[in-house]
This record gives structure tokens, C-alpha cells and sequence, in this order.
């Protein structure tokens, strides 16, 4: 860099990614998922339950999410190259909206087949049915357990948590309303269990695909409030201005800032620009989580110049 600009680095942790750590968890919720699947997929059909069948339809979205989540962890974590360089990190953040894409599908199509059954009923038989949705219910509750933690910190994370939680709601569901068909004879409880399902499916996708997106449309991290990081960073002695302020998230856990930040001369020269590099990044580690800190320190009057570089 030409002189001026000084550039203070605080590095992510060598661990890796926030989704990195839960590849374990995940690779068990994803056993767990396919078997259950599958289970339902049999059991709705000799049962004729339209609930189980959805439930199954959601807990094959649930199984690619985790396969693509585990996918995208291990293009995360290859190494920087010269053309990337943040890596593959950002693949986790694909492998997210393409989770909200698959569930909004989902949602939509047990939807349509609830309506549908409304206008042409069928025959459940609601004692396997409750076998059945117990069975899910027991293994969602085992995910659920296993996610925990890790939704917390990962947006992949927090999609398949989301997704093993509407299915174990959706377990819930097809429990009592097979208990309604068993006790009462009224066969519409199984729609309803199943538009139950759908409704849960997609307001969850929204949320989790507005994050997804402000991840991609580089907005600040929504746990960093600029205006008070440039306040504290105006706050150091011999800081004049800060402008160029800039904070995104490049995947779940590596949030990035830079800043062009304007130094009196005389406190520059006293003090020296790796001492205030040290401060700027102490001020920053104290008050905000922000791993990744790139700063250029300027005289006053550089930003004039800089503008009329651009023109």
C-alpha cells in the first residue's frame, strides 16, 4: 500500500467457521432425519395419512439442507487462494438460502394437498398414524437437542434447527389429530394437521431468508451498531474523523469492519501508527464482536484528495 495507508488485522480463529465446529451434530441429525423419513413416508402410505406424508415431504427438505450444510462446510474450510480470499467461506451462506428456497417449496406444496384433501377426504387410520408420528416426534426432539447450541451461532446452523423444529411441531400435530380421527371418526383433522404444518413451515423461512440476505447484500452485522462504533472510535485521542466505515459478515461467525480513520499529525508522530493501530483495535475488541479489522490511517485533509483521485 502506498504511504498513509496502515492496515491493523485482528484474524478469525484458526477453528474455522461458526458451522465448522457442529459437523458432528449434524452428520447424527442427518442419520437421524433420513431414517425417520423414511418411516414416514411408510407409514403414510399405509395409513393413508396425508400428515405423515407431509411431514416426510419436509424431512426430505430437512435431509438435503443438512447434506448441502455439511457440503458447504467443507468448501468452507478450504484454504484462501489469491483469487479468493476469504476462501470458500461464503458457500455456507448459499447453502442457507437454497434451504429457504427448498422450505418455501415445501410449505407451499402441503398447502395445496391439504385444500385438495378437503375437497376429496380419505380414510386415515388414526392408530398407525400415532405410532408413526410418535416415532418422529421422539427423533425430532433428539435433533432439536443436538442443534441446540450451534443455531445460536450459524445461520446454516439455525436453518436445519428451524427445520427439524417445524417438523417436530409437525410431529406434534399428526399425533393429535390421528388422536381426533381415532376417538371422533372426523377425518378432516388430518388436512388441518397438514395446512398446521404448512403455516408453520413458512413464516420461520421468511426470517431466517431475510438474514440469509442481509449476509449477502453485505449489510452491518445486526449485533453492530455503527453509530456507536464510530463513536467510540472518535472517542480515542488524536482521532479527528472516521469515514469509509464498513461493516459486513462474510459467513455465520467472521464479521469484517474496515474504516478510513483521520489522525492529528502531532499525535500520529508522538505516539506512532502501530500504538494507535493497538488502540483502535482495542477499542473495537472491548465494546464489539469484530474479529476481522482493517484500518488506514490518514492525515487531515486525505479524504479531499482521495475524492479527487476518484474523479
Amino acid at each position: 500500500m502506498g504511504a498513509g495507508h496502515d492496515h491493523g488485522h485482528s484474524h478469525a480463529s484458526a477453528g474455522g467457521t461458526a458451522t465448522a465446529a457442529y459437523v458432528g451434530r449434524l452428520r447424527v441429525a442427518l442419520s437421524i432425519t433420513l431414517t425417520v423419513m423414511v418411516v414416514e413416508i411408510v407409514g403414510g402410505m399405509v395409513a393413508d395419512s396425508l400428515a405423515l406424508v407431509a411431514d416426510a415431504a419436509h424431512m426430505a427438505t430437512d435431509a438435503l439442507g443438512l447434506g448441502m450444510a455439511l457440503l458447504a462446510i467443507h468448501f468452507a474450510n478450504r484454504p484462501a487462494t489469491g483469487n479468493r480470499t476469504f476462501g470458500y467461506a461464503r458457500a455456507e451462506i448459499l447453502a442457507a438460502l437454497a434451504n429457504c428456497l427448498l422450505l418455501l417449496g415445501v410449505g407451499g406444496y402441503v398447502l395445496y394437498e391439504a385444500i385438495q384433501r378437503f375437497v376429496t377426504p380419505a380414510d386415515t387410520e388414526g392408530g398407525l398414524t400415532i405410532v408413526f408420528g410418535a416415532i418422529g416426534l421422539v427423533a425430532n426432539m433428539i435433533s432439536l437437542t443436538l442443534l441446540m447450541r450451534g443455531q445460536k451461532e450459524s445461520l446454516n446452523v439455525r436453518g436445519a434447527f428451524l427445520e427439524v423444529a417445524a417438523d417436530a411441531l409437525g410431529s406434534l400435530a399428526v399425533i393429535v389429530s390421528a388422536t381426533v380421527i381415532l376417538t371422533t371418526g372426523w377425518q378432516a383433522a388430518d388436512p388441518i394437521a397438514s395446512l398446521v404444518i404448512g403455516l408453520m413451515i413458512v413464516p420461520r423461512t421468511f426470517k431466517l431468508l431475510r438474514e440469509t440476505l442481509d449476509v449477502l447484500l453485505e449489510s452491518a452485522p445486526k449485533d453492530v451498531d455503527m453509530t456507536e462504533v464510530r463513536t467510540h472510535m472518535l472517542a480515542l485521542d488524536g482521532v479527528e474523523d472516521v469515514h469509509d466505515l464498513h461493516a459486513w459478515t462474510i459467513t455465520s461467525g467472521m464479521p469484517v469492519l474496515s474504516a478510513h480513520v483521520v489522525v492529528r499529525s502531532d499525535v500520529l508522530s508522538a505516539i506512532g501508527h502501530e500504538k494507535m493501530l493497538h488502540e483502535l483495535q482495542n477499542c473495537l475488541g472491548d465494546h464489539f464482536d469484530v474479529e476481522h479489522c482493517t484500518f488506514q490511517l490518514e492525515p487531515g485533509g486525505h479524504a479531499e484528495h482521495e475524492a479527487h483521485l476518484c474523479h
